[in-house]
């Protein structure tokens, strides 16, 4: 009896040891998902952070199509915070990985540890956003000026007597907020609209926008539209709106299709979302990262995007303006969101 007892106390005493040993792991965050061959090809993607919806939805279908290729994925997030990123692109690198894939918070801060990964013989993508002065081997994204052009097209379309409107949009350090900048501009002065006045979320925070409507309600008696830098952004105006009795009147558009910006139009209180089909983007991106750690071509690309030094493989895919009328023929007919849900507000 008394040997049985010694060793259950034994064998307690070990498990307490190895579940503190597992505790003590380094704090990177890190997520494997692999199939079922363990010398598989292995793909590092790192995000900026989950803070943006469609991120999650990025992130699955990237690893689905990975592992049906016979890849597995170390999944990173570096919530929100650049220097986390970097150390978490130098721990894909230690770990030799094949292919590198980076969601980059701040387009020049990347360039060393990109070049890093390179210098080690990893072919890295920048996805969704360029990274600047680091070569990667491809750029894979959405016709983000295109994206300005059709949020613009959309305000000028529904704007009333002031002729007017605010711009709420992302943090500067992502290329992309320049891009949709430049093409939403282009239709406000063609279309004599005046930019009432701007701010940039840091971060892609919502309640910073929040916080900008709050501190300048009197703004919104001169401004028709609020163009928001995304859907998260329109959901945090819009609340302040419908507080101040202004939701309806004063016209939003955002991009994302996130799934409370479809509720908002088709109850019509936001006019329009940009939608970008992100299955595509992930799937993409999936076989030309499988086909850099092969070491095969990536095939006929002929459109290049100048990162300051080197002129990258760019593959731009079109994006979606989404209103009211073709929303069931976009983001429900591509099973984006299930119509029940769009419409959970409707009597319809």
């Amino acid at each position: 009896m008394k040997k049985r007892l010694l060793a259950f106390a034994v064998a307690f005493v070990m498990i307490i040891i190895f579940i503190s040993g597992c505790a003590q792991k380094p704090q990177i965050q890190e997520e494997v998902k692999s199939s079922e061959e363990d010398d598989s090809l292995t793909i590092g993607i790192s995000f900026d952070s989950f803070l943006i919806e469609r991120w999650q939805r990025d992130r699955d279908v990237f690893v689905d199509q990975c592992n049906s290729l016979g890849a597995k994925v170390n999944v990173q997030n570096a919530n929100g915070d650049i220097e986390t990123q970097i150390s978490q692109i130098d721990y894909l690198i230690s770990k030799k990985v094949d292919c590198i894939v980076i969601v980059g918070i701040d387009a020049n801060a990347l360039s060393d540890v990109c070049k890093r990964a390179k210098d080690a013989g990893i072919p890295v993508i920048a996805y969704d956003r360029m990274i600047y002065n680091a070569g990667v081997d491809l750029y894979i994204s959405f016709d983000n000026r295109q994206v300005g052009t059709l949020m613009g097209q959309a305000l000028a379309d529904n704007v009333l007597k002031n002729k007017a409107v605010l711009v709420l949009a992302g943090p500067t350090e992502d290329p992309n907020v320049a891009q949709l900048d430049e093409g939403f501009r282009e239709v406000m002065t063609k279309r004599s609209i005046r930019i009432r006045d701007e701010m940039h979320a840091q971060g892609w925070r919502p309640e910073y926008a929040a916080d900008y409507i709050n501190e300048h309600i009197d703004l919104l008696d001169e401004v028709d539209g609020i163009m928001c830098g995304n859907d998260g952004i329109a959901t945090a105006v819009y609340r302040v709106l419908a507080e101040k009795r202004k939701a309806g009147r004063i016209k939003l558009v955002g991009q994302d299709a996130d799934l409370e910006a479809c509720q908002r139009i088709v109850q019509g209180t936001q006019v329009m979302t940009v939608f970008k089909p992100v299955e595509k983007l992930a799937r993409g991106a999936a076989e030309y990262a499988v086909r850099l750690a092969q070491g095969e071509p990536l095939g006929e690309i002929t459109d290049r995007t100048d990162d300051g030094q080197y002129e990258v493989p760019t593959v731009l895919l079109e994006p979606v303006a989404v209103y009211k009328d073709n929303m069931d023929e976009t983001v429900i007919d591509g099973g984006y969101h299930l119509k029940e849900d769009v419409y959970l507000y409707e009597s319809r």
